[in-house]
């Protein structure tokens, strides 16, 4: 018999029974997007539970990036990480703007702040880090530098949904934060995003640039984009949001597993939980070192696909060496050697709420090489 498939991770789906009264209710109401009922309490229920002040909905994780860019009015070049998903530097390109790459740190995964200096020029108006697997920056480091120098920052945070350091939540940082609530999050609306900002009138601007820049019935005020969430998810949301707490304690129960299980195994690392941090689980990477682990991570990772375990080399390729931007200078692999290093040992094992421990066994159980 074969074992049933496990995937790097899989939704957080609400009850049917408590959705179906919803979408009878947004049938009745007969309005389903526009900032309706629900995408209202979705937009409070979450700056609530985020601590935030002002964050706006969007109908996927992209678009929050594409946005911010805008509403800070952002020009010339962006310093970045090449180590993330497309969507970071697709959001900088589709602006008209330039990408420059900087490497990252080899513990985090995260930008490497004492990279950044070396990159900025008279053309750098921002930086635009990424809380890689939802492992907070060094944020003071980042705004130290930014503060001298007079850039932004805005912070890709899609996988940051909930992280705190020393009680405080990530996405006070910086001048704007985006988040993702695609179907592998942490938190999902099924597709969905959001973008938190610091001030009324900026949530204004945000507000205005994703309904096609209306300020009115008949008043235009920028060339906008139509980014709005519908009612449909933001009742999942709201649904989703009462149990996301169960989910990450669910996720920190497997990670602790994972660590425990093969904390004492050559050529096998994997990320710390840091002191004063609320971690989220969003991912569990291990990093290999083929030499001390005795088989490569592609070795490693068509294994686990022959048992019917699916797991993910993400971020691999590196977004410095496709197409599309390999032929800037800030790409050249010599600038980036710890970025290439992580792409080319990371492997993310499954990780989600409803993993059982029969699963996370076999999980285990390969890599152990049993």
């Amino acid at each position: 018999m074969t074992d049933k498939p496990i995937t790097v991770t899989s939704p957080l789906l609400p009850n049917l029974d408590d959705l179906i009264p919803m979408l009878k209710d947004i049938w009745d109401r007969k309005w389903l997007t526009n900032n309706g009922h629900y995408h209202k309490e979705l937009e409070k229920a979450l700056a609530e539970y985020l601590g935030v002040k002002y964050l706006s909905l969007f109908t996927n994780g992209t678009l929050p990036l594409i946005t911010a860019l805008q509403a800070m009015r952002i020009t010339g070049e962006v310093i970045t990480t090449p180590y993330s998903f497309v969507a970071t530097t697709h959001s900088i390109w589709w602006n008209g703007l330039k990408p420059v790459f900087v490497d990252v740190e080899e513990e985090t995964g995260n930008i490497d702040p004492e990279k950044i200096e070396a990159a900025i020029t008279p053309h750098t108006t921002a930086i635009m880090p990424v809380h890689v697997y939802g492992t907070p920056c060094n944020t003071k480091r980042i705004q130290e530098i930014a503060d001298i120098y007079g850039l932004k920052v805005i912070y890709d945070a899609a996988h940051a949904f909930g992280v705190h350091v020393n009680g405080e939540s990530i996405l006070k940082s910086g001048d704007m934060s985006t988040l993702s609530f695609h179907a592998t999050k942490v938190y999902t609306t099924v597709e969905g995003g959001a973008l938190v900002c610091h001030d009324e009138a900026t949530k204004k601007r945000i507000d205005y640039l994703k309904n096609f820049g209306f300020a009115g019935e008949t008043t235009v005020v920028a060339p906008g984009i139509n980014s709005k969430m519908d009612e449909i998810r933001s009742a999942f949301g709201l649904l989703n949001l009462k149990q996301v707490d169960s989910a990450i304690a669910s996720r920190k129960a497997t990670a602790e597993k994972y660590r425990e299980a093969l904390k004492n195994i050559p050529g096998i690392r994997m990320l710390k939980d840091i002191e004063g941090v609320r971690h989220n689980y969003s991912y569990f990477p291990i990093f290999i070192d083929e030499k001390q682990y005795g088989m490569s991570r592609e070795a490693l990772y068509e294994k686990l696909k022959e048992n019917n375990i699916f797991g993910r080399r993400y971020f691999y390729p590196l977004i410095s060496t496709f197409s599309a931007y390999k032929g800037l200078e800030s790409a050249n692999p010599a600038n980036l050697p710890i970025a290439h290093k992580l792409a080319d040992q990371v492997l993310c094992l499954p990780m989600f709420a409803g993993l059982d421990e029969e699963s996370a066994n076999r999980v285990i159980d390969i890599v152990l090489k049993k």
